[in-house]
């Protein structure tokens, strides 16, 4: 049976603004256990383009600022897993930059239950007007050209999806530094229902 564990990622940026996937999240991104991967763009290099090949051949990418090698990539894609329909996008098309009435419109005109977007490198969740919104943030942490709170750096970030009927089990892993500087990750869960059921 085909695992219906969907990743979503995106921000990489690879070699431009960091060096690698952090060891740890390649630890956990093996081949064989993820369905499909929806990357929110910014890959920025072939090589990552075929690290993440590897990890499933159903690799779904939409076109982020910075993929100037790639034109032919759509700004946004809808995929449907059981009963809920998912639209991803980079978000450098969503005015102002992550506003939430912005991106419920989004949602809208996609018509999707779930809409993923990307370029702020900060992961955010949440329910609106029965519609979830996933930013899965930088999976390398890289540094964002827009603004960012002093003296933090973006923490490095991916999603993974189980979408079971019309239940969206939502895991988000994040790369944390204690103030000696080990490396731990935390990983959180949240859970979406369509048509009410809402987030918990």
């Amino acid at each position: 049976m085909a695992s219906r564990l969907v990743l979503a990622l995106g921000d990489l940026f690879i070699p431009d603004r960091a060096a690698d996937i952090p060891a740890k999240f390649k630890k956990l991104l093996a081949p064989g256990k993820i369905g499909q991967i929806l990357c929110l763009g910014n890959i920025t290099s072939k090589e990552t383009y075929e690290f993440l090949r590897g990890i499933a051949p159903d690799l779904q990418i939409v076109k982020g600022d910075f993929d100037v090698d790639a034109p032919n990539l759509p700004l946004q894609k809808v995929v449907t897993h059981g009963s809920l329909r998912i639209g991803f996008t980079h978000g450098h098309t969503i005015i102002p930059p992550g506003d939430g009435d912005s991106l419920l419109i989004a949602a809208r005109q996609m018509d999707v239950d779930i809409l993923l977007w990307g370029g702020t490198h900060k992961f955010e969740a949440y329910e609106m007007e029965g519609k979830f919104f996933i930013n899965p943030g930088s999976a390398t942490g890289a540094m964002t050209t827009g603004w960012w709170p002093e003296e933090e750096d973006p923490t490095p970030s991916f999603c993974l999806m189980d979408v079971q009927g019309d239940v969206l089990v939502l895991y988000v892993y994040q790369l944390r530094k204690d103030a000696n500087g080990a490396e731990t990750v935390a990983v959180e869960k949240v859970s979406f229902r369509k048509n009410g059921g809402g987030v918990s």
